[in-house]
């Protein structure tokens, strides 16, 4: 069930990074349920196709455009940025969503995520994409909001970014002692630092009317493995994981005026997870 107002975002037109992902296509059912427009950008072309029929069966009247876009090349995003201008249609929203969330799969599975021989290789796409794309994007699209005096960011961050992951999770005993996947570095590194970027970008624009804050989600299921959702369920004050849909209203919340007055914030949605 949806409570926010259907009018919300009437006019409105939104971009949201990552929309091919698992919460992209959330956030833009939810932006459309309010009367925004919505442009899905990714670099997968199979999974903007499915997220957009994913948001057309929930509304078959959604306006919904999809754009294959490398959000880490500056270059690109500001010829796609600038072919929005030419057309008059510029962003008033933009959703940071696109991050690189490594699978833990298995419990016990294959090593991975182990500081002592963390590959660099991913260690660098995951800073790439979740953290300098969240720049490039909040530079070309914000300043254009700013330059209009209006506007509203959102980056998607994490309960990690106030939080460590507790690896036990990933254990058959909830031990250390037989851990064989452990929630990457990068991951943690990233949803901290966009709360870091969340409050300079704040007072950098404030004066321009371009409202910044931070969504901060905890774990969301999708299928995990049967002992993973036990383990983080019992460490979570409401004894669940969220469902897909629950960060919907949250999402309009930030982009629209019920939060004209909110800006530089995290907004730490997760079952309380984060407080045990």
């Amino acid at each position: 069930m949806r409570n926010f107002n259907k009018n919300a975002l009437n006019g409105k037109r939104a971009i949201i990074t990552g929309g091919g992902g698992l919460l992209g296509p959330h956030h833009a059912i939810a932006l459309v349920e309010a009367g925004a427009s919505v442009t899905l950008v990714d670099i997968n072309e199979k999974g903007l196709k499915r997220a957009k029929t994913k948001i057309l069966k929930v509304n078959d009247s959604a306006k919904i455009a999809t754009q294959i876009l490398d959000i880490t090349n500056l270059n690109a995003v500001e010829k796609f940025e600038a072919l929005q201008t030419k057309h008059d249609t510029n962003f008033d929203i933009l959703i940071n969503n696109a991050a690189v969330n490594p699978k833990m799969s298995e419990i016990g599975g294959q090593n991975s995520g182990r500081i002592e021989d963390y590959n660099l290789n991913q260690w660098n796409n995951e800073i790439n994409v979740g953290l300098t794309g969240a720049f490039i994007c909040s530079r070309v699209f914000g300043s254009r909001m700013a330059e209009k005096n209006k506007g509203v960011i959102i980056n998607i961050s994490s309960d990690l970014a106030v939080r460590a992951p507790d690896q036990r999770v990933y254990s058959p005993s909830e031990s250390f002692d037989d851990i064989k996947s452990y929630k990457p570095l990068g991951y943690s590194v990233v949803k901290t630092a966009l709360i870091g970027m969340t409050r300079y970008l704040a007072e950098y624009w404030g004066h321009k009317n371009v409202r910044v804050n931070a969504l901060l989600p905890g774990g969301v299921f999708n299928k995990q493995p049967e002992e993973l959702v036990r383990n983080v369920s019992k460490r979570t004050l409401l004894g669940r994981w969220a469902n897909l849909n629950e960060y919907e209203d949250a999402i309009v919340f930030l982009a629209s005026d019920s939060s004209a007055y909110m800006t530089g914030q995290s907004l730490i949605m997760d079952g309380g997870r984060s407080v045990v």
